[in-house]
């Protein structure tokens, strides 16, 4: 078409180039290079001559800061991981797998918002006939929720100015364009003119937006990476469709923490609050079962207990396969490799297989010593007692050094019925809080795991 060009924009720095290469000479990155039509026109200009700009500029002493005010929103999980709440005029990005229930956690959210707010959902992905259906299934009414079926940025900005509403919900952000950008929806350019657009009215009127992102193969939200740094929150949601178990998690978060972890369940009607974790995962744990041992983390300012699995078996081939789920790949390398040193176990022989219930993450180098259990009870096929937990980092020569947040941790582990807490040295010499019948176990190193199985 006149006017119209092909080039192509890297999705992680913007990049424009008018011929295709594998990697962005720009920021480096190979396969972002991504194939956009725009207007070769230059834009008009609006502003008159002699028109002034109307920006005013304050002194930073005199500038009071403004009361924002945070709206809960029904759910004490998701509210948590926010900060406490949706921040008025904030723009929120919910990102998470195709089938995850992105679009069934943010209708329950229009449900609690609308019974005393304004909220407008907008959806360009179903028709009106699927999101009541349900809405009806989930229980969600309100003569304050409107719905919109759209993919036009204009037209939805329209729609906001008529109805001027508390809060816009848009399921999804890749399936709006704007007619000022002459790409085709889910491009680079037309990604960001859109979120630029929905910013705007945040901003200006104090509407608090949220958006729903894709998540591409690679597990990052699709589009292009600026789109995380636009919006003052990113929220992903995680987990798997086989389990019950979902978990928000901030990676940013302009208002609050990254820290903090929200749990659901999900059933046929809807999404639901799981406040207490950790008996959760603890409820149907064997007894008696080698390679099992109890950990407690803390994400953000919440302890959970987590339930460390492994399983040694002969390997058949030359090299062992080694499998990790829930703790990260390498760690587990480094630690077999501590074991197998200082303790003499023979892991290079043996396929090893560690896992975390539930769905959980570790990141947490505090799980470092639960591991270690776990492997030396499989490799020795000794049970560990029921009742023991352990928590702690592993070092390369085989101590174990302290972490943070040991009261707390100490606290949860007792109100959860376990009698035996093994920690770092260093930990119980400044613990300030020893519960009755329970015992503290402070070791150095992991010599003296051998002792307590």
């Amino acid at each position: 078409m006149k006017g119209l060009k092909t080039v192509y924009i890297c999705s992680e720095c913007g990049r424009t180039s008018s011929q295709w290469s594998g990697q962005c000479p720009e920021c480096k990155s190979w396969n972002t290079m991504i194939e956009d039509v725009i207007s070769d026109e230059p834009k008009q200009k609006n502003i008159r001559a002699g028109k002034k700009y109307e920006s005013e500029v304050v002194k930073f002493d005199e500038y009071e800061i403004p009361e924002y005010f945070r709206s809960e929103t029904g759910l004490g999980e998701l509210d948590r991981v926010l900060g406490g709440g949706i921040v008025s005029g904030s723009v929120v990005l919910l990102a998470g797998e195709p089938g995850i229930g992105k679009s069934t956690l943010l209708l329950q959210i229009s449900g609690a918002l609308c019974k005393s707010k304004t909220v407008l959902y907008v959806s360009g992905e179903e028709s009106k006939g699927q999101i009541k259906m349900r809405a009806k299934r989930l229980g969600v009414s309100g003569d304050s929720l409107y719905l919109l079926t759209e993919t036009n940025t204009d037209a939805i900005i329209e729609a906001t100015e008529k109805i001027k509403p508390d809060f816009i919900i848009i399921d999804s952000i890749q399936t709006m364009y704007s007619d000022s950008v002459a790409s085709a929806p889910g491009s680079v350019a037309q990604v960001k003119d859109s979120t630029m657009k929905y910013i705007n009215i945040a901003k200006n009127f104090g509407i608090s937006v949220l958006l729903v992102g894709h998540v591409n193969k690679e597990g990052s939200i699709a589009g292009p990476k600026v789109l995380e740094h636009m919006v003052d929150a990113v929220l992903y949601f995680e987990g798997e469709r086989q389990h019950i178990y979902r978990i928000i998690r901030a990676i940013k978060n302009r208002y609050g923490s990254t820290n903090e972890i929200g749990v659901f369940e999900m059933y046929d009607r809807g999404l639901k609050e799981v406040p207490n974790p950790s008996e959760i995962m603890l409820e149907s744990r064997p007894k008696n079962v080698s390679g099992n041992c109890a950990s407690c983390v803390v994400e953000g300012t919440r302890p959970i207990i987590a339930e460390i699995q492994a399983l040694t078996a002969p390997s058949a081939y030359s090299a062992p396969k080694r499998t990790s789920d829930g703790i990260d790949y390498n760690r587990m390398y480094l630690l077999c490799a501590v074991l197998e040193k200082r303790l003499g176990l023979r892991l290079s022989t043996v396929d090893v297989f560690l896992n975390v219930i539930g769905g959980l993450n570790l990141n947490e180098t505090a799980a470092d010593l639960a591991v270690a259990f776990s492997l030396y009870s499989a490799m020795k096929d000794k049970p560990i007692p029921d009742n023991l937990i352990a928590f702690g980092e592993v070092g390369l020569s085989g101590e174990v050094r302290s972490v943070s947040s040991v009261t707390q941790r100490v606290k949860e582990s007792a109100r959860l019925g376990f009698t035996t807490i093994v920690l770092p040295y260093k930990n119980a010499e400044v613990l300030d809080f020893k519960p009755e019948n329970v015992n503290i176990i402070p070791i150095k190193s992991l010599f003296e795991i051998t002792k307590l199985i």
